[in-house]
């Protein structure tokens, strides 16, 4: 590594570690995380990790915890430090929570939850959770040791052989040694995950989520019902961890739940969660419960839910004097060790020998502000607003320094946001269907009095419907062009099953119940052909004057990470108005081509480079070239 301190310096005057990361964000707990210092609080994490102990020992067979602590104290860090230990020890299967969009569906919700966790990475390079069940499932049946990436080598041979027989046949051998389980779908669906054409459909159809008629005949999956889905949610959820946890103990981590979002009796986010929590109590065979909130939210929300003691119970059942787990501020001894671990990686990253290992800090700065037990987001802000070298005096080789424009407030934030969607693969999900419309509502608000492709914005306006109705259309953009009024409706629709495509559309074209002047459909993927009803819808609403305008990743990831900046925007100690700013300044909403494409005149036509995400799955017909040619004996 080099040590040349001009390296050094030019480094820290370019790039900066601590700026814009000062919040812990979902792909912080799922992927690489910051760098952890795990003394730390480590009583806290400590007991969530002898919890999942005691439940793998068949010591105890459920268990609450709650973790209380003030804003920045890291909350989430401790969960990430939880997700990161059990991920390299093997053993329990990881699920975590931290969006409640909608708290009268919150199981649905929380059923989607799961199916998205369960995708993420487990303790095998590159496998799904889902996937290290469904080979468990196998090995059970078959009484055979085999690690998922052979059973996910060898199923292309085996469906190329004996077709989706096979996966009929191991369901029904599963079910044969595990008769408490009422719906065989589930089994099913994830032994399709380990077939690597079909996985993407088996965990959307996990999902609750609703698959073309072709995949789901395919897949001999039946479609769930739009109406059953909140009713259906909860046993669907119990019927899956019961089945994961016969071969890893669930940990079910439920963060940010400090919101101030109602439902519609008036529970907020913690207290509809901790009934949740409370539920799964009483119905998983084994697993462990963690949540985490501000001291107030338990005082003044859960403490006083109706029951609220056999709440509480249930909640805390690890703790003897049922109070959560509270995290301390920080000494002198954490910060030292905190900015030690950052630097380190750092330097190592950029492969560079710093002077010291806390350069350019100096150690007596760092130990008087432990004086003042600061939160850790209190020290990595101070580290980002002090990670500075003087510009040298004397230019090199003679000549003038260029001055360095300053950096936005807002950018360094707006930079790890972006970082952190980058590496989400699923942007374009029908998961993210409200985010992505709601990152788009943003772009539009921010242009509120500008004029672009003809049209002058003048508000953005939620769509006035009844229960039955709202949901399908977004939002829609009110202005004017060639001085009349004009009034665009948005809806974003990732939704692959053809009934949810033709409800949304049908509320598209229907221009005068929803006070639109056009309707604007926002989608990436192709409609099925099968899909009669909204293939039909298309047609009327690009002869209405309405567009289908596509959605590609690259267009809405900067608009997705200024809406996060602006979702957290207190964490990161940011105005809105300083962040509609920013959004101006750099241009992130007028240049973007998905916001101009939404604005410009229809063109009557489909889009092109539309995604095939619906075309029907086929059977794989290349055989594998396995290390084990395991005979599957049907």
């Amino acid at each position: 590594m080099s040590s040349n301190p001009s390296n050094i310096d030019d480094l820290i005057r370019s790039h900066n570690p601590f700026a814009g990361h000062i919040v812990v964000r979902p792909p912080q707990i799922w992927a690489k995380s910051f760098p952890d210092v795990p003394s730390i609080n480590a009583h806290a994490s400590n007991a969530v990790l002898e919890a999942v102990a005691q439940v793998r020992q068949g010591q105890r067979q459920v268990v609450g915890i709650t973790i209380t602590a003030e804003k920045g104290l890291g909350k989430s860090q401790i969960i990430s430090r939880i997700r990161h230990r059990l991920q390299a020890e093997n053993g329990a299967l990881f699920i975590y929570m931290s969006k409640y969009d909608n708290l009268n569906q919150i199981k649905y919700q929380f059923l989607q939850t799961v199916a998205s966790s369960l995708r993420a990475f487990g303790s095998y390079q590159g496998v799904m959770q889902w996937q290290e069940v469904a080979a468990a499932l196998i090995n059970e049946v078959k009484k055979w040791n085999y690690t998922p990436q052979q059973y996910i080598r060898l199923f292309p041979s085996w469906l190329s052989k004996h077709s989706n027989k096979v996966v009929e046949l191991l369901t029904d051998s599963v079910l044969q040694i595990k008769p408490h389980i009422n719906n065989p779908y589930i089994v099913k669906a994830i032994l399709w995950t380990l077939s690597s054409a079909h996985a993407i459909y088996a965990t959307h159809w996990l999902s609750g989520l609703e698959l073309t008629q072709t995949q789901a005949e395919a897949m001999v999956l039946p479609n769930p019902k739009r109406e059953d889905r909140e009713a259906e949610a909860l046993s669907t959820i119990r019927q899956i961890l019961d089945i994961t946890s016969s071969y890893r103990v669930p940990v079910i981590c439920f963060d940010e739940l400090d919101v101030a979002d109602a439902d519609d009796n008036g529970f907020t986010a913690a207290q509809v969660v901790a009934n949740l929590t409370k539920d799964l109590y009483n119905n998983l065979e084994r697993g462990v419960l963690l949540m985490a909130m501000y001291p107030e939210t338990w005082r003044d929300q859960v403490k006083h839910l109706p029951q609220a003691e056999a709440v509480i119970d249930r909640l805390v059942s690890e703790q003897r004097d049922r109070q959560p787990i509270t995290l301390n501020y920080l000494n002198s001894d954490d910060i030292l060790a905190i900015v030690f671990y950052w630097l380190k990686e750092f330097y190592e990253e950029n492969q560079l020998n710093p002077p010291h290992p806390l350069y350019p800090f100096d150690e007596n700065k760092l130990r008087d502000l432990g004086k003042g037990k600061p939160t850790i987001r209190a020290v990595l802000k101070w580290c980002a607003e002090h990670f500075i070298i003087p510009e040298p005096v004397i230019p090199p080789k003679g000549g003038k320094l260029p001055p360095r424009p300053p950096k936005h407030l807002v950018e360094p934030s707006f930079e790890a946001e972006l970082a952190n969607i980058e590496e989400n693969i699923d942007v374009l999900s029908e998961e993210n269907n409200d985010v992505i419309a709601d990152a788009l509502w943003s772009a539009f608000f921010a242009l509120k009095n500008h004029t672009l492709e003809n049209i002058t914005i003048s508000t953005i306006e939620e769509i006035q419907a009844n229960s039955a109705d709202k949901g399908y259309i977004h939002f829609k953009i009110v202005g004017k062009e060639n001085q009349e009024i004009i009034k665009i409706g948005v809806a974003v629709l990732q939704q692959s099953g053809g009934r949810y495509q033709g409800a949304a559309l049908k509320r598209l074209i229907n221009y005068e119940k929803f006070d639109i002047t056009r309707g604007c459909l926002v989608r990436s993927n192709k409609i099925n052909s099968g899909a009669a009803g909204a293939k039909d819808c298309i047609k009327k609403l690009l002869k209405k004057g309405g567009e289908w305008v596509l959605l590609q990743s690259q267009d809405i990831k900067p608009l997705l990470a200024i809406r996060a900046v602006l979702d957290n925007c207190e964490s990161y100690e940011l105005s809105e108005e300083e962040i509609l700013d920013f959004i101006r300044q750099k241009r992130l909403a007028i240049d973007n081509p998905l916001i101009r494409e939404i604005l410009s005149d229809p063109s009557g036509q489909e889009p092109e480079n539309l995604l095939d995400e619906d075309m029907p799955v086929s059977i794989p017909q290349t055989v594998s070239d396995s290390v084990d040619n395991i005979e599957l004996n049907i």
